[in-house]
């Protein structure tokens, strides 16, 4: 059941955010849990990235994901290698 439905809107979207987005899918062969990390300017640019990666690499439509929960990471609560290598000052 759908409550509401509103746009969220970024404070700062000039500023290159880490993004940790947990969620649930269904596939053929039962149901999956997930955590994925994104960089971008806006969360809705990060839930878009997750639908077009989920499509790419398990076949997933945009249907049978479910976001249980979305939030902006600070570098050090990182956990993937791949958000970290660009999460130092130097880059």
């Amino acid at each position: 059941e759908i409550l509401d439905c509103v746009e969220i809107v970024e404070k700062n979207a000039r500023i290159v955010k880490n993004y940790g987005i947990w969620l649930r899918y269904s596939s053929r062969s039962g149901t999956h849990n997930m955590y994925r990390e994104y960089r971008d300017l806006k969360l809705t640019g990060a839930v878009t990235q997750l639908y077009n990666e989920m499509a790419g690499r398990h076949r997933t439509r945009p249907r049978s994901i479910q976001i249980i929960r979305t939030a902006a990471l600070e570098a050090k609560d990182l956990k993937r290698v791949n958000g970290m290598l660009f999460a130092k000052r130097n880059v």
